[in-house]
């Protein structure tokens, strides 16, 4: 057993949730700081119609994000139980596989994006006014998709056998380097937004040769083998069934911003497009510490499942909630009191800084009941079971937040966009808790087996 495969088998579980979410916390800060400076940046240069523009492609990058992460945490599922197990070999070729499916995906979502930019963005909300925002943007995007999807899958690997500083490393330097190059290249060389998606692909880059380093650098438990490039059956439907439930919830996040941002296109107009655009980067962040508790918690799970200890499994998915929980109530405090202070930080114009208070009031009202969510839907990754984890994906976004924006709007106008956020949040709490509450059971009783 090595050195990274002892310490999810044995470190005590707070010091190892610790250990293995506090690098991930900060990378994600990090990163989603990097996207909140982005959008700083591309308001204070551009205008609200620039944070439009970035608005309309958020979707979009989020889709990409859907497949990057459909592979990345299917595939670490399966490399963390084979690792807890002692099965090498099947890592090794999920690795090999995981590589292959990045390449793949990459190139068709820059052929395609490429092919129909103009159409693509004018489903995403695209207004005639907003649209060479859009455009501009998310054409120099396209070119970095293979080192965001490469970056974004292997981080989860890198996770998956213990070791998160090299996912919190490759978060830094990226979010390091993107930071030094949007204020040269949108105000020093005067290209505005172009020059915040530039900076964003270059960091990207950066991300990517840091894996690449790592991975053939012999620091990585796994190897990656030419012949385990081909693609296994097996092993890819695995992959995509347990990845399915990311994939939903990223996806469904997707839609829900297109049906978003045409409802705010329908019933407020471009400014409250643009306020959309701020308060998103803000949850963002907020959730990031979030999300760091989540990527800790998988490979722990997988691990002392695939390990045959039950136990372990079920004190980390207590001590999680616990911890997200805090964090969600304390965003949540910070949103209710000082909510003009953070508009403040994007834009000086009073009609964005107004109505942006007031959406983010509403929008935020269920937000303590949002680290449960999170931490309810990736336990069933963990234990390579896809289908309650594609319910919980589902439950939020296409259950209940679809209907609750499409529905509300129609008695309260624009103020009904805003509230089906705490609606789609209080539904799926409740069927999150009787999903996890049935599945702590079951480990319960599998402790009470194991002990006899």
């Amino acid at each position: 057993m090595n050195e990274h495969s002892e310490l999810l088998a044995k470190e005590r579980i707070g010091k190892l949730l610790f250990k293995l979410s506090a690098p991930a916390m900060v990378g994600m800060l990090v990163q989603a700081m990097y996207n909140i400076v982005d959008t700083i940046f591309v308001g204070r240069a551009v205008g609200f119609m620039g944070i439009a523009g970035l608005t309309i492609v958020f979707p979009i990058q989020i889709l990409v994000m859907a497949f990057a992460q459909t592979i990345g945490i299917g595939g670490a599922s399966i490399i963390s139980r084979s690792l807890g197990s002692g099965d090498m070999e099947r890592a090794h070729k999920t690795f090999g596989n995981i590589i292959s499916l990045v390449i793949l995906i990459s190139a068709a979502v820059m052929l395609i994006g490429g092919l129909y930019l103009e159409p693509v963005l004018r489903i995403f909300g695209a207004t005639e006014s907003i649209l060479p925002y859009a455009a501009e943007y998310l054409s120099i995007i396209l070119f970095g998709t293979f080192f965001f999807v490469l970056a974004v899958a292997c981080n989860n690997v890198a996770r998956a056998e213990g070791n998160a500083k090299v996912a919190m490393n490759t978060m830094l330097i990226s979010a390091g380097l993107n930071l030094v190059l949007d204020p040269i290249f949108i105000f020093g060389l005067n290209m505005g937004i172009r020059g915040a998606a530039l900076a964003t692909v270059l960091a990207q880059a950066s991300m990517s040769l840091y894996l690449i380093y790592y991975f053939l650098s012999g620091r990585s438990t796994l190897i990656l083998k030419m012949e385990n490039l081909k693609i296994i059956p097996n092993i890819f439907r695995e992959t995509m069934a347990i990845g399915a439930s990311s994939f939903t919830r990223q996806a469904s996040a997707s839609i829900m911003v297109v049906i978003i941002n045409n409802s705010l296109a329908f019933y407020g107009g471009d400014l409250t497009i643009a306020v959309f655009g701020v308060i998103n980067r803000l949850l963002m962040f907020a959730f990031m510490p979030m999300f760091g508790i989540v990527q800790g918690l998988q490979p722990i799970i997988g691990f002392n499942f695939g390990a045959g200890n039950p136990d372990r499994v079920r004190k980390a998915i207590q001590m999680s909630i616990l911890v997200t929980t805090g964090m969600s109530v304390v965003a949540f405090l910070s949103f209710m009191f000082f909510p003009e202070a953070f508009i403040r930080l994007f834009s000086s114009e009073q009609e964005l800084i107004q109505l942006g208070t007031e959406a983010i009031r509403i929008i935020t009202l269920a937000l303590p009941l949002v680290g449960f969510q999170l931490i309810g839907g990736s336990i069933y990754q963990a234990l390579g079971k896809p289908l309650p984890a594609l319910i919980l994906a589902m439950s939020r976004q296409v259950l209940f937040f679809i209907p609750a924006v499409l529905l509300l709007p129609l008695y309260f106008n624009l103020q009904g966009v805003w509230m089906a956020f705490p609606a789609a949040d209080i539904l799926a709490f409740i069927v999150t808790y009787f999903l996890v509450r049935g599945e702590m059971r079951l480990l319960k009783e599998e402790m009470v087996i194991n002990s006899q």
